[in-house]
């Protein structure tokens, strides 16, 4: 009934920049929090950006100063502004909304993943 969806991945050359979305669709819920997590091959899946309700983000310390996140609350929509890119930002990257329902039932939601390459 909810669902996450992702877009804005590509190829990109080092130095450039890519804006990645996640809308979250649906009927009757809330969210409480989203982030951006990403995982490389062999690596486990780690928080690359994250906001909550009331505003604060925080951010890994290897993307601090490069990438920004950013909500549209109208839309239920995240975005992740990634500028200055390099190769180790690689890897696919996912969407996550902790979200609450109509009930007040609380529910972790994954995007589908996008994959976002920087290579020259």
């Amino acid at each position: 009934q909810v669902q996450l969806v992702e877009s804005g991945g590509g190829l990109v050359q080092p130095g450039g920049s890519l804006r990645l979305s996640c809308a979250a669709s649906g009927s009757m819920f809330s969210i409480n929090a989203m982030g951006w997590y990403r995982q490389a091959p062999g690596k486990q899946r780690e928080l690359v950006a994250g906001i909550i309700s009331g505003g604060r983000t925080n951010y890994a310390d290897s993307v601090k100063g490069r990438f920004t996140i950013s909500t549209d609350n109208a839309k239920k929509t995240v975005y992740l502004q990634m500028n200055s890119l390099k190769p180790e930002d690689t890897a696919v990257y996912y969407c996550n909304a902790d979200i609450i329902d109509w009930s007040r039932a609380r529910g972790d939601y994954w995007g589908q993943g996008t994959q976002v390459t920087v290579s020259s």
